[in-house]
């Protein structure tokens, strides 16, 4: 196993950093400093190499895209309805940046935020450990929060995210990333050709704002069914009716991990013959289509419309107005641990 770093660029008057994991097989992962960007999957092919992520080549170019592409969302993924929560009684209110509303933590969240880096190789795993310790100054959360964010690169080419988290008081952590997949050779320009596979019966029903309204509806006869795989394609053009125009949906899955249970979802690429499994221990997958990626992004694949899927396993959205949702609450001396392992065939 292989660790390097290279300069990315810069940003706030600072370095940004690219860590890269490289094994004996040739697959190689890399995250960046600033925002935990995981930059790159790439894979060996017959023609050299392929970066199965949508990614860009400088932190600049990552800033004009937007769409949260790649980085660690937290401490709260998705949407916080009011900005608002109320734990023991105590109420909080965070500041709002989409509408009323609380998206991906908020304009000081994680994704816009430096992490300290440690890189580790034991026992053939490569490891790029994001740590940093939080306050209410750094992101308008209610705690001080130590958080280690670990990427594992292992021998059999398998990827791990790990989040830990303890705190000084009760507070929210609802951690994911947001990358976005594309397992298709660089001629892909979209995922349409690919299939996807989910282990989900029901997604969420939603109100203004994409703000949960507590039911479930079932997938079975809808585009939302893909329960046995569906070319994506063919499920995309069934939601150019909706106002997203493809998916922005947050799927109710069966928990996994890594040694019993499905993967929650299985994505594939018929031409190239590559195929993702992603296990989760949490019980949602946001699945979001890259609906209005406008052509100006400086990009690995053209900005476009369904160029890359973005699968965010993570608990349900908004849990803390909804019970039945899960329990997504911080608590001293409860320190918390979620993980998502992706297995690759190549």
């Amino acid at each position: 196993m292989e660790v390097s770093h290279t300069n990315f660029g810069s940003c706030q008057e600072r370095d940004v950093i690219k860590y890269t994991l490289t094994n004996d097989h040739g697959v190689s992962i890399s995250v960046l400093n600033y925002g935990g960007i995981w930059q790159a999957y790439t894979v060996p092919t017959d023609k050299g190499s392929q970066n199965l992520l949508l990614s860009a080549n400088s932190i600049d170019d990552y800033l004009d895209a937007g769409y949260a592409i790649g980085q660690t969302i937290g401490p709260v993924a998705n949407r916080i309805a009011a900005a608002q929560f109320v734990i023991d009684g105590h109420d909080y209110q965070l500041t709002p940046n989409e509408g009323p509303n609380l998206i991906h933590g908020g304009n000081r969240s994680w994704r816009k935020q430096f992490w300290a880096v440690a890189t580790e190789v034991t026992d053939g795993v490569g490891k790029i450990i994001l740590h940093r310790r939080f306050t209410p100054v750094d992101d308008g959360f209610p705690d001080n929060r130590l958080v280690h964010v670990v990427f594992s690169l292992h021998a059999d080419d398998s990827v791990n995210i790990d989040y830990y988290a303890e705190t000084d008081q009760p507070t929210l952590f609802n951690p994911t990333n947001h990358t976005y997949w594309n397992l298709g050779d660089s001629d892909a320009a979209t995922i349409e050709d690919q299939h996807l596979q989910l282990n989900s019966d029901y997604h969420l029903a939603v109100g203004q704002g994409k703000i949960p309204t507590g039911q479930f509806l079932a997938n079975v006869r809808t585009p939302y069914d893909f329960n046995r795989g569906a070319r994506l394609g063919d499920a995309l053009n069934k939601m150019l009716t909706t106002p997203e125009k493809g998916f922005d949906d947050y799927f109710v899955v069966r928990p996994s991990n890594t040694f019993e249970g499905e993967p929650i979802a299985v994505m594939s690429d018929p031409k190239s013959g590559r195929q993702m499994k992603m296990y989760s221990d949490r019980n949602s997958l946001v699945v979001f289509s890259a609906d209005g990626l406008p052509s100006s992004v400086k990009l690995n694949r053209p900005g476009r419309s369904w160029a890359a899927l973005a699968l965010e396993a993570q608990s349900l959205t908004d849990a803390i107005h909804h019970p039945s949702f899960g329990d997504i609450v911080l608590r001293p001396a409860e320190p918390k641990h979620y993980q998502v392992r992706y297995e690759i065939k190549y």
